[in-house]
């Protein structure tokens, strides 16, 4: 019995001594029983936000890594098959050097044989200001050579808890040789 308590004690030492892991959020069990508790009185949020995707394919330290490709792809017009896994910064504006909010964490795999067509799985990651530990996650069909780009919010973590909503993505710039692109999001997100 004594071993058992001294156990519990150290427990509740490395709970309560060490810093949250993801942020100002506490995103303990508890901590996200008592949200759940709170939930029916909570009032939907609409929040907008506004970023920049930096995918850097060929660099000395890329961003964006291919991890499979088809026997097909280097024949294919499209990079049919072609998936990069992807740690992309956020950045509040256009620019390398401008402050990065995030990353843009997941895959992203060339699905379409006639167009330039990716399938995104994203989790969007924030780690400053008031969104400092709190994730959205995105999945959608990214058609790169349209202006403009739908792709859903189909939740979230810390913030987001309960989020959709849709990003639209537009490339501000972007370099067929290297592949490397800035993309511009406007992302329109309901939470709680």
């Amino acid at each position: 019995m004594r071993a058992l308590n001294i156990a519990m004690l150290w427990w509740v030492v490395v709970i309560f001594a060490v810093p949250l892991a993801h942020g100002s959020i506490d995103q303990s069990p508890k901590a996200v029983e008592n949200w759940f508790k709170r939930l029916p009185q909570a009032k939907e949020k609409l929040t907008k936000l506004h970023f920049y995707f930096h995918d850097t394919v060929t660099d000395k330290n890329p961003t964006a890594i291919r991890v499979a490709q088809a026997n097909i792809t280097s024949k294919s017009p499209t990079r049919f098959g072609e998936t990069l896994v992807v740690d992309d910064p956020l950045t509040l504006g256009p620019e390398p050097s401008s402050k990065i909010i995030g990353h843009a964490q997941g895959i992203y795999s060339s699905v379409s044989k006639e167009e330039r067509s990716l399938i995104m799985i994203l989790n969007l990651v924030f780690n400053d200001g008031k969104f400092n530990g709190s994730t959205l996650s995105l999945l959608g069909s990214n058609s790169i050579f349209h202006e403009y780009r739908e792709m859903p919010i189909l939740g979230g973590t810390g913030v987001f808890r309960f989020a959709r909503g849709i990003a639209t993505a537009k490339t501000y710039a972007s370099n067929t040789t290297t592949r490397n692109a800035v993309v511009e999001y406007h992302v329109l997100v309901l939470h709680y």
